[in-house]
């Protein structure tokens, strides 16, 4: 069956169309060969912190939004806790993810944004620099090397995805939320 005629088979499946257009245009922007990129998908959100940019598996977050207008201190706290918000009827704390990693607090901008976890036991909204949105990988162009970084945040990167030059450390959201470090909210 020529490329045509797969593609014709599947007209009465757009949502198979759509797939496979997708599974050949990701394989003609590589410039590899239509047979060599295959396997499963892995779709994250890219942000950043600072000047680093990493991703975070998008079944770990719920939703991104814009920072809220309105965020309560919360007194006795650490100061990685910016306070707590009303995000859509739900009470959650704003994290600064930079200043917990021990970086300084974030300056919120036009482009600061929520990232608000996905997580049954840990509500939390983490405050990140900016969302550039999603990136798609396949499986293969993952690796469990664990690049440096400036924010000095290995203990919760679960590994990296490759593709040519670039490289996007993956931020271990469920890691973070269950490390210790992050459980002792109350400032000593």
């Amino acid at each position: 069956m020529t490329g045509a005629d797969e593609l014709r088979s599947l007209r009465d499946r757009p949502f198979d169309l759509l797939r496979e257009l997708d599974r050949r245009a990701r394989a003609a922007a590589q410039g590899k060969p239509e047979a060599a990129v295959s396997g499963s998908e892995w779709v994250g959100i890219a942000f950043r912190i600072g000047g680093e940019a990493f991703l975070m598996a998008r079944e770990e977050t719920r939703e991104v939004s814009g920072y809220p207008a309105q965020v309560t201190r919360v007194p006795g706290a650490r100061g990685w806790i910016r306070g707590l918000a009303n995000l859509r009827g739900q009470l959650l704390p704003v994290i600064d993810l930079r200043a917990f990693l021990g970086s300084g607090p974030t300056s919120v901008t036009r482009a600061t944004r929520l990232l608000v976890a996905n997580h049954r036991e840990v509500p939390a909204a983490l405050v990140v620099d900016e969302v550039m949105g999603f990136r798609r990988f396949f499986e293969s162009e993952y690796s469990p090397d664990l690049p440096p970084t400036l924010l000095r945040c290995e203990s919760y990167l679960a590994g990296t995805f490759k593709r040519g030059p670039e490289v996007w450390p993956v931020f271990g959201l469920r890691t973070l939320l269950e490390s210790p470090a992050f459980q002792q909210a109350a400032a000593s």
